[in-house]
């Protein structure tokens, strides 16, 4: 059984030669992050199993891929790439790796949170411009954090959060309970949250659940944080209240378009700080992501 890295960039391509044990099933490795979804089938060459990192993988293109059995997808939000159901339908498994990254997008998340409080980067731009923008911040100790969505990520923020002194409540789709936090229903958590912060996996039942009616249920002047997945959130309704002020700030990762056109209605707002879905690009996540896409491939191979 053969497997094809088929868009590792550099990095992640260097780990996995290093990560590589004697009897692994035959992985090769095309180094190229910007293929396009109709390059598959070439660079896939038949082979079994696919790892991707980030290309889409659209079902049309999938049945062109002759011998394609499986999909290890680099991550947790798979569906934002490819349709699993479907795939499933074709005889093509989707494999996702979890928690690989919990830490690295929780400090992400707290880092968005706090350089939005702050406004850092407004203050940034404002001075490489050569004005001498000073502006009053929102101080986080004694606020309160609502996490929606409470999975290992959203446990790493509540304990960075709770030890700087926040106030966290969480509302999550299962009953869950994790020491100095409490767990309440959504309308109450938009209320009472100073910062709103997103932790959910995209499905069908996330899609779109921000909706404007949600947004409307959030305190005036709130902080607004999303490291999880951009079709979660209404965007329209989002960026109409920033630039009413209901959102005092967001500091966003991940958006319904990536990469984010230049042009994008969220790059003229001032009261937004974005980075480039980039939360858990840090070695220590890239090093438990691939270590997992070996083990994923190694139990693929033993049946």
């Amino acid at each position: 059984m053969r497997g094809v890295f088929v868009d590792a960039n550099e990095a992640l391509a260097v780990i996995m030669e290093r990560l590589e044990k004697p009897g692994d099933p035959k992985v090769r490795i095309h180094r190229d992050p910007d293929i396009k979804p109709e390059q598959y089938p070439e660079i896939l060459d038949g082979a079994e199993i696919a790892i991707v990192d980030h290309t889409a993988l659209p079902t049309e293109v999938a049945k062109n891929c002759t011998g394609l059995k499986h999909v290890v997808f680099l991550g947790t939000g798979a569906r934002s790439y490819m349709n699993p159901e479907e795939l499933a339908e074709l005889g093509i498994s989707v494999h996702l790796i979890k928690g690989y990254g919990d830490t690295a997008v929780a400090e992400s998340a707290v880092a968005l949170m706090w350089a939005s409080a702050r406004v850092i980067a407004m203050m940034d731009r404002e001075m490489r411009a050569g004005n001498w923008l000073r502006e009053d911040g929102m101080q986080l100790t004694g606020k309160t954090l609502g996490l929606i969505g409470f999975g290992g990520i959203a446990a790493e923020v509540a304990r960075i959060a709770s030890g700087s002194g926040m106030k966290v409540i969480a509302w999550n789709r299962s009953p869950k309970s994790h020491a100095s936090v409490e767990f309440t229903d959504l309308d109450t958590l938009l209320a009472r949250s100073d910062v709103v912060s997103l932790h959910l996996l995209l499905n069908d039942e996330t899609r779109g659940m921000i909706t404007r009616e949600k947004i409307a249920k959030m305190k005036p002047g709130v902080v607004f944080i999303n490291t999880a997945r951009g079709a979660i959130v209404d965007e329209q309704a989002m960026i109409d209240a920033l630039n009413s002020g209901h959102i005092r700030h967001a500091g966003l990762d991940v958006f319904n378009i990536e990469p984010l056109p230049a042009d994008h209605p969220l790059t003229k707002i001032p009261n937004v700080t974005l980075s480039a879905h980039s939360a858990f690009r840090t070695p220590e996540a890239s090093e438990n992501l691939i270590e997992a896409a070996w083990i994923h491939c190694r139990r693929i191979v033993k049946g």
